[in-house]
């Protein structure tokens, strides 16, 4: 049993039969240092691994009434101690950990004093906020991401915010795999919290945060569930109900082998930052995972379908590319009608390329840089790609919605694509499953495709993506600033001669009957590089579907282009203004091709 005796906190006298349990005898020690900091007083206690905190009194009484009315700080921390450890005592484990214990119910004017003079005892939990500035770092998947693997995090959190620390990681069988350690943004879950807890039943990865310096170092994993209730008589004056919460033996994480070959999916948990768009399927935030800013497309549980194609898409083997947005995971969030399906990809502060130009015009290198990029990744998804690095073939896959608003901009401005909700992948002997023929933003579509008119061939809906990539391409030449004169504010395709919210039958009658396009500017004619872009879009954009271009053919054009010292005036590259096509002779491009 446990008694207390002499000047100790808590004594133990130990029965013949059981041997001291050594992580009880330290819970003495630690009481045992709290009595003496109290007793030379006010000194604020944070003692890490135990998630333990007091405050203790900085005049022993100068308030009579209070002293009077409240329990003896050393009398709770006996109580305390004896109600703790002989409770964990008596379930007959030799290797006890103690998960809390917290005050539940103090006398409510006992209560009140204790708060308004900042005296109190807490166990587990405490109000106010904890000092987090430093945390232990670690990155199973440092060589993909290319960054330390363990060391020391410094937590630089904004103004008026908390930081915290968070682990996380995967039990498979019972082998414990680290994933991350690190610091953790403002996040109401883990206020107060001086230990590093797990309590999801059974996630695919466990993640815990906590305040307090390193209070990451140790992780442990405690499913909800209702835990036995201890009353405790009142030492004093008030009611005091001890509760205590006794764990299992958790045996010290060792530092886990070398990371695994490929990248982890479904990191959890994820903060929802800001809404950066909506579109038709829903909407794209930006979160925060772990140490990394993500993208989070929510759809509502009716667009699963679209959901499921772009997870299908992205899965696809062979997907991984440089000019394609990189998939991290795609999972079901909620239940019943609060469902969420989430698509979770690499974040890019800069967005859309269309948002992008709406702020900023270009330079001619930066549109050759953009034009290529987007040209590059459009030409992979278009081809097939042999069985290579163990990944099986990677077929011809149709976008079939190719717009600015679905190319992303990285900082150094390389165009990466992404949404692909109405994809359509065409492997060797496999129909190509459900292909609609009206799909895709109206603006954007191809002649064949406002009349009704589509071969359901896979050259055909390749043929529709450059059509889209040609309306793209003339986005880009409208906000370059290369050619003398002014610039003038980003419009849409189109949006001249229809406005903003054009009708199919606008869009038919246009674009099918009077075969417009989007009109050249004089002034970008007269710069020899924009005149070789130019004529490039008129050849994505043709109204005959098999004489347009190829991506790969209109990614070697650019290549060539960008290589040209760009000028605008007395150019032997030049062509006059008044021709409504800019033909150039005199560059030898790649020819057009007539199969795709």
């Amino acid at each position: 049993m446990w008694t207390s005796a002499g000047d100790s906190v808590c004594s133990q006298k130990t029965e013949p039969s059981r041997p001291a349990d050594p992580f009880l005898e330290l819970v003495l020690l630690f009481f045992q240092q709290q009595e003496q900091q109290h007793m030379a007083g006010r000194e604020r206690v944070s003692r890490p691994g135990f998630g333990f905190r007091q405050y203790s009194d900085p005049n022993p009484g100068s308030d009579s009434e209070t002293q009077s009315s409240e329990p003896d700080h050393r009398t709770t921390q006996r109580v305390f101690c004896q109600s703790c450890l002989a409770a964990c005592r008596g379930l007959g484990f030799s290797h006890v950990r103690v998960r809390a214990c917290t005050a539940e119910t103090i006398g409510p004017s006992i209560n009140r004093k204790l708060m308004d003079r900042d005296d109190q005892t807490w166990t587990g939990l405490s109000h106010g906020e904890a000092d987090t500035r430093e945390c232990l770092y670690y990155n199973v998947n440092y060589e993909i991401e290319k960054t330390n693997q363990s060391g020391l995090e410094r937590c630089e959190g904004e103004k008026d915010k908390r930081s915290h620390c968070y682990a996380s990681w995967r039990n498979n069988s019972g082998s414990i795999e680290l994933v991350k350690k690190g610091c953790w943004l403002d996040d109401f879950n883990c206020y107060d919290r001086q230990e590093c807890v797990a309590t999801e039943e059974s996630p695919q990865v466990f993640f815990c945060c906590c305040e307090g310096n390193f209070c990451n170092e140790r992780f442990t994993h405690l499913p909800d569930a209702t835990v036995p209730l201890i009353k405790v008589p009142p030492p004093t004056v008030g009611v005091l109900n001890v509760m205590i919460y006794c764990l299992l033996p958790v045996t010290m994480l060792s530092d886990p082998g070398p990371p695994p070959g490929s990248p982890l999916l479904g990191l959890k948990p994820l903060q929802l930052l800001e809404v950066k768009a909506r579109g038709r399927f829903g909407c794209v935030w930006k979160a925060q995972m772990m140490n990394e800013c993500v993208a989070v497309k929510v759809f509502p549980i009716q667009n699963k379908e679209s959901w499921q194609n772009e997870r299908d898409i992205y899965t696809t083997p062979g997907m991984r590319h440089e000019n394609i947005l990189r998939y991290i995971t795609a999972e079901k969030r909620g239940n019943h009608l609060e469902a969420e399906l989430w698509l979770i990809s690499e974040f890019h502060e800069r967005g859309s390329l269309s948002d992008f130009l709406k702020g900023n015009v270009v330079s001619w290198s930066e549109l050759c840089h953009i034009a290529e990029s987007m040209a590059c990744g459009l030409s992979y998804l278009h081809e097939d790609v042999p069985r290579q690095k163990g990944e099986g073939p990677k077929p011809a896959i149709a976008h079939r919605d190719f717009k600015s608003k679905n190319i992303m901009l990285r900082s150094d401005l390389t165009a990466v694509i992404g949404d692909f909700g109405l994809a359509v992948c065409f492997e060797s002997g496999k129909p190509p499953g459900e292909t609609h023929g009206q799909v895709g933003t109206r603006r954007y579509m191809a002649p064949e495709v406002l009349e009704g008119a589509i071969n359901f061939q896979r050259d055909a809906f390749l043929r529709i993506d450059m059509y889209a990539m040609g309306l793209v391409l003339w986005e880009l030449v409208s906000r370059c600033k290369a050619a003398d004169g002014p610039v003038d504010e980003y419009m849409l395709p189109f949006e001249e001669e229809v406005g903003q919210h054009p009708s199919l039958e606008d869009l038919q009658d246009i674009i099918v009957h009077k075969k417009m396009r989007p009109a050249f500017k004089d002034l970008w004619l007269k710069h020899s590089g924009l005149a070789l872009i130019c004529e490039t879009v008129e050849e994505c954009w043709d109204h005959d579907a098999e004489a347009r271009l190829s991506a790969s053919c209109v990614e070697e054009r650019i290549s060539q282009v960008r290589r040209l010292p760009p000028t605008s005036d007395h150019n032997p590259l030049l062509v006059s203004a008044v021709q409504p096509v800019p033909m150039v002779t005199n560059v030898d491009l790649p020819p057009k091709e007539s199969s795709i």
